[in-house]
């Protein structure tokens, strides 16, 4: 069954978004209507029935810009099905999967999305930006180690899911006050 799909994401070096699209064109060739686009320029998830976001990840820590779509959209997204990914390893530890960071992982299980999967990312000099990554980018870390068959495949994966469900039966219990707890952030902690 058709559905009307987002691919959003937060993207430092422009891996990330390439991901995004390379999901959002297998999606449109397994039927569904897809809208790719970068999170900053999504004010409203209104018209879609499911979502993917992908950000990049660095130092352990998600994209600014994605962690606030999660938090701005949490109500509506909990009525949707919802996909997560992140892209960033490289080098020899890139298909070492990365653990949701904190905050992620509380948003995502608030909204009841599954933890989100690790991509291999890409690291070249001509896009690294910042001191670290232009060093990186001249050793052992530089080149593009993303795994297209694998990313197809889970692309492939949500299709299948978001096809078999009907929208009516995605809608989740209202939150409690534990989960709304487990938003909140501690005091003085850095929420990247």
């Amino acid at each position: 069954m058709s559905r009307t799909v987002l691919v959003t994401y937060a993207s430092k070096m422009g891996a990330t978004a390439e991901i995004a699209a390379a999901i959002g064109e297998e999606l449109r060739a397994h039927g569904h209507e897809v809208d790719v686009r970068d999170v900053s320029d999504v004010d409203t998830i209104e018209r879609y029935d499911a979502v993917v976001l992908g950000s990049a990840i660095y130092i352990r820590r998600w994209r600014r810009t994605a962690v606030h779509f999660l938090r701005q959209h949490l109500h509506e997204l909990r009525q949707r099905q919802v996909w997560l990914f992140h892209s960033g390893p490289v080098g020899p530890d890139q298909d070492a999967e990365q653990p949701m960071p904190g905050n992620v992982r509380r948003l995502a299980h608030a909204i009841g999305a599954t933890p989100a999967v690790t991509f291999a990312g890409r690291l070249e000099q001509s896009t690294a930006t910042g001191f670290l990554a232009r060093r990186m980018a001249r050793g052992a870390f530089a080149g593009d180690c993303r795994d297209w068959p694998k990313i197809r495949a889970w692309a492939g994966d949500v299709s299948a899911a978001i096809g078999a469900t009907q929208r009516s039966h995605w809608h989740r219990p209202p939150a409690t006050r534990a989960t709304k707890h487990a938003l909140r952030p501690p005091a003085g902690h850095f929420l990247g």
